[in-house]
């Protein structure tokens, strides 16, 4: 990395750059992508029965009605490889944000081409498939520390967001985070607002290495997407705080191993797999519902999503946010209502701002899941389905794991503001 490239900023390594270990250090104008577990792993030999998620939440029957036509997501990461069996005819084309100058978007580690596979993927081949298969992805390339060039745009996440804001993409997915928030950044992210973008982002994967809030998962405009595995319960890792908007399935999701795109090993695919995954939600409730605003989209997934139970109406978890993620009960069962178009449900303002802080959230030990219909949700060891065609296993154990993965009581949760 060269010098005089600005400001260092610490950042979150991803495990498979530092041995199965989770560690900060200090890096020059970089991202670092927000995958867990990252150790390198058997290699998954068939990748597409270890998506657990996808029968979780109903997948099938969710695309008798809708898989994502007709939008497009801007995928901020290390680049896509539209070449694989899985992206053929998935990819449009986008822009290399490293240089700020060029279209090049190739992928440098595999993290950004595993990304756009879990919204997009065709699975054709054996790949992985994609919650949202009928949605285009729209790569934009950014710096992460595992970038190499001798010239490196220092600002290549706010260029690429303010990029993906100009493009014809919907939703904005970045699954990368840091410590540190910037002027620059801070006013992408408004700017990708004002121009009706859905952003998401991981709220990292440090929730033991000081659980720091990170960015540009805890900026007003943007969803920060917690991680869940197949039991339900808050990812050991995932972190938690007033920045957590939403969860959706992160563990246990195979990978590509590296660059060469040989093969796929297992692991966690951390908040990054989560925010993709969440990303490809509002795909599909976005293609069956195309006139309306990313507010009405986002605000029918917190009203449709797995919420804690016991919360109350204007109360949001700082492990789960307004809950795990569920769009086939809203495309097949109608839950969730869009209200109004210009109103953000994430800082009830009009576009943006902030809103008054909610009504004290439960304690976590009473937080187990329930369904916003009144149905109590799984527990362990159930096989009670929903009307939406999936397991409830997406979200058993809930409320328990909250308590033994973090070993606190929620508090009071305030929504961030500018």
């Amino acid at each position: 990395m060269t010098a005089g490239m600005g400001q260092a900023r610490k950042r979150n390594e991803p495990r498979t750059l530092r041995r199965g270990v989770l560690c900060t250090l200090v890096a020059v104008g970089m991202w670092t992508v927000a995958s867990a577990g990252m150790a390198p792993a058997a290699v998954a030999a068939d990748a597409q029965s270890k998506q657990w998620y996808l029968k979780a939440m109903g997948a099938e029957d969710i695309w008798k009605s809708t898989t994502g036509e007709g939008i497009s997501v801007a995928v901020i990461d290390t680049g896509v490889n539209a070449s694989t069996s899985s992206l053929k005819g998935q990819v449009l084309k986008g822009l290399d944000a490293t240089d700020a100058a060029g279209e090049a978007t190739d992928d440098y580690t595999g993290h950004g081409t595993t990304m756009a596979e879990l919204i997009a993927g065709t699975g054709q081949g054996g790949g992985l498939r994609g919650l949202a298969p009928g949605a285009k992805i729209i790569p934009m390339r950014i710096a992460t520390e595992s970038f190499k060039a001798d010239k490196v745009n220092e600002w290549s996440d706010s260029a690429a967001i303010r990029a993906a804001a100009d493009s014809d993409a919907r939703i904005i997915s970045m699954s990368f985070g840091s410590e540190f928030m910037t002027a620059r950044d801070k006013e992408a992210v408004k700017y990708a607002q004002s121009k009706g973008k859905l952003l998401f982002a991981p709220v990292g994967n440090s929730a033991k290495k000081g659980n720091k809030a990170e960015y540009p998962a805890s900026y007003p405009e943007v969803v920060g997407v917690a991680a869940i595995g197949s039991e339900g319960r808050v990812a050991d890792y995932s972190q938690h705080g007033d920045f957590v908007d939403i969860a959706a399935p992160g563990n246990d999701i195979p990978r590509w191993c590296n660059a060469k795109f040989e093969s796929y090993c297992d692991g966690n695919g951390g908040t990054s797999a989560a925010t993709a995954i969440a990303s490809a939600s509002a795909a599909l409730i976005w293609s069956a519902h195309p006139e309306w605003t990313a507010n009405q989209v986002l605000r029918v997934m917190f009203e449709s999503a797995v919420a804690p139970e016991g919360s109350r109406k204007g109360t949001l978890s700082n492990y789960l946010g307004h809950g795990v993620v569920r769009p086939g009960a809203h495309i097949n069962r109608g839950l969730g209502k869009p209200g109004d178009p210009n109103l953000s449900p994430l800082t009830n303002k009009k576009t943006s701002g902030s809103t008054a802080s909610p009504t004290p959230s439960a304690p976590a030990s009473s937080q187990a899941a329930k369904d916003k219909s009144g149905d109590d949700a799984a527990v362990a060891g159930s096989s009670k389905s929903t009307d939406d065609g999936g397991q409830l296993g997406l979200i058993i154990g809930i409320g328990a794991a909250v308590v033994i993965a973090v070993g606190a009581f929620a508090v009071i949760r305030k929504r961030r503001s500018t």
